[in-house]
């Protein structure tokens, strides 16, 4: 069965006896220019531009090969390049703008320091020494793990993580296995499962604390500054101080519920987990010169994204380096991710062999995939903001104006995690980026809200393998059935409204300095 993976790229899960080009992308294809066609020929409604009508159609055609995955995603992201110019909705020099995004290079240079880290094993030592670090009892190994992927995860792609994690998690499982009590195998079973769950779930729950987390992110980001230029700035660590408290908050949930609730998972310790820790990490010797330079570049990234803006932290004001360089109006956070990413290339771990830190062929494995589908999405949102589809799309829905606020953005996160249980969340988040930002203008009301919640949303798919990339490896496995993953994700699919919910309505609002009874002046 193929799958797209959190960077946008086509991965074989396995053998499977599947066809290789299903009956639901055959149909995608053959119903997308028909589609297409019919939306140039309608009369155009009341109020849209010729522009507009076209840029509608290009979406739907988009929408419809994004979905059913007809031909590869990053593909069909390349369409604005070639159809926008042909009909006359954009000069090919204003598209290919969004291909060259400061955001994708924010991302890419997040992609360089993964794969260097990846390279040098030094993510296998973070995760081994934070699993370590939290005990050897079941409940406290299934919590070492959930920490460690989560963390890995806000810098590194889910998969990549859960790739990395799984066989570690086999190996704890296979040891227990040889010393748990035989007359307790529902409690083995118990904490098998609960732990694969675990690695999967915190995955993806890690990635939303970061921009560079998880694609959608990035894609809010972008998108917002394309449909609304006036728009403030969503930094790294803006997003920081919003998400990271709600992956502190929903991560023991998660781990409660997992380890108390839907499994029963014994809390006695038992010595053959540390055994078998200690000797995962007696595999890795010590560190050497590349791991340890690779984790000072990488604390020396974080260091840079989080202080390159000022910091008021209560009554204590931190000047940002770039106010302090005299460049705030020129740098970026890709700025950070580009020139760290130089150094990684720059550096020698031996010269004499002509070793470095990171070098091309390490380099090209990154997901160039999801770099174009980000510019294709931010292309089509470009198109939606110029042509005024969007607002054409918000006076068509000021119907919502009556509907109680929480109540609407309760539907938009249930609608964005129900999508993402059958499709990619990049997708769906490329998508409705544009449609949210609309709605908010139909109801009055900032943007950035139902953008954001939306964004979120999308990351907390937990009920389906296809789902997410890390759903379907923990369901390789073979210790997770699907009714298992339904009945134990629908729970924290409901938990992670919530929490997205409350997170928007506080930490969001404090942050962003969001008045939810009106719309901000930039939106207009």
């Amino acid at each position: 069965m193929k799958w797209m993976d959190k960077e946008g790229i086509m991965k074989n899960s396995g053998e499977s006896t599947e066809p290789g080009y299903s009956r639901w992308q055959f149909t995608g294809l053959v119903a997308a220019i028909p589609v297409f066609i019919i939306f140039l020929l309608l009369p155009r409604p009341e109020g849209m531009s010729p522009e507009a009508q076209r840029t509608a159609a290009v979406g739907m055609l988009m929408v419809i090969l994004w979905i059913t995955e007809a031909i590869p995603i990053p593909a069909t992201a390349l369409l604005p390049l070639a159809l926008f110019p042909m009909l006359k909705i954009m000069p090919v020099g204003e598209v290919s703008v969004s291909y060259g995004d400061k955001n994708i290079f924010l991302f890419m240079g997040g992609f360089f320091m993964a794969v260097t880290m990846q390279k040098w094993n030094l993510h296998r030592r973070i995760a081994l020494k934070i699993i370590n670090f939290l005990g050897s009892s079941p409940r406290q190994v299934i919590l070492g793990f959930m920490v460690a992927t989560a963390f890995l995860s806000m810098w590194i792609s889910n998969t990549a993580t859960t790739m990395m994690m799984l066989p570690i998690g086999l190996a704890i499982i296979y040891q227990f296995e040889q010393f748990w009590a035989k007359d307790n195998s529902a409690g083995l079973s118990d904490f098998r499962q609960a732990l694969m769950l675990a690695i999967a779930f915190s995955a993806s729950i890690g990635g939303i604390a970061t921009l560079i987390g998880t694609p959608p992110n990035i894609i809010f980001v972008a998108s917002l500054k394309k449909i609304f230029p006036d728009a403030p700035e969503i930094s790294f660590m803006k997003w920081f101080m919003t998400c990271l408290p709600l992956v502190i908050v929903f991560l023991p949930i998660t781990w409660i519920y997992l380890t108390r609730f839907a499994f029963k998972v014994e809390k006695q310790k038992l010595a053959i987990g540390d055994e078998t820790l200690r000797h995962e990490l007696e595999k890795l010797g010590t560190m050497d010169k590349g791991e340890k330079l690779t984790l000072i570049y990488f604390i020396i990234m974080a260091l840079g994204w989080i202080f390159r803006r000022d910091l008021n932290i209560g009554f204590v004001h931190l000047p940002g380096w770039s106010n302090l360089l005299g460049v705030s109006q020129y740098v970026h956070d890709a700025t950070v991710a580009m020139f760290v990413s130089m150094l990684l290339f720059l550096t020698p771990v031996n010269r004499k062999k002509g070793v470095f830190l990171l070098d091309w062929k390490t380099a090209v494995k990154i997901p160039w995939g999801i770099l174009i589908l980000f510019g294709g999405g931010i292309a089509l949102a470009d198109g939606f903001g110029k042509t005024k589809l969007a607002h054409w799309i918000a006076g068509k829905l000021v119907i919502l104006h009556s509907f109680p606020f929480v109540l609407m953005l309760f539907i938009v996160a249930l609608l964005m995690i129900l999508l993402t249980e059958v499709t990619s969340n990049t997708a769906v988040a490329t998508i409705f980026m544009p449609i949210l930002a609309a709605t908010a203008i139909a109801m009055n009301v900032n943007p950035i809200v139902f953008m954001m919640v939306g964004t979120i949303a999308s990351s907390l798919a937990f009920m389906l393998p296809v789902a997410t990339p890390p759903n379907a490896i923990v369901f390789g496995s073979g210790y997770i059935k699907i009714p298992t993953m339904v009945r134990v994700g629908f729970g924290l699919d409901v938990v992670g409204i919530i929490l997205v919910l409350i997170v928007v309505y506080t930490i969001a609002a404090a942050v962003f300095q969001l008045d939810f009874g009106m719309m901000p002046v930039w939106a207009h």
